[in-house]
């Protein structure tokens, strides 16, 4: 009897701190600006960002889930498109 009421107090506790820490990842991510993270994805990709200055979402272009932005950087501005698993489809503007 005991080592039941064990097990459940374990598994609480171990659900409570896998939830918490949770939230904690997504409050760091929350904070920080749309202009950050795709900068950060198009540096991975290769292209050069040297300051993010801001980003929009193309709502005519974007899909539920295709989502496409415009990013400026200090030397260049992106076409962004981005669909869930796959890498970033990237356009320098003029």
């Amino acid at each position: 009897m005991k080592a039941r009421g064990f097990v459940t107090i374990s598994a609480s506790l171990s659900i409570g701190i896998l939830l918490d820490g949770f939230s904690v990842s997504l409050a760091q991510t929350a904070n920080e600006r749309p202009q950050d993270m795709l900068a950060a994805q198009i540096r991975m990709q290769g292209f050069a960002c040297d300051k993010p200055l801001g980003a929009s979402k193309d709502k005519k272009r974007s899909k539920p889930d295709h989502a496409v932005w415009v990013l400026k950087c200090g030397n260049a501005s992106y076409r962004i498109s981005r669909a869930p698993d796959m890498a970033a489809a990237v356009t320098r503007l003029k």
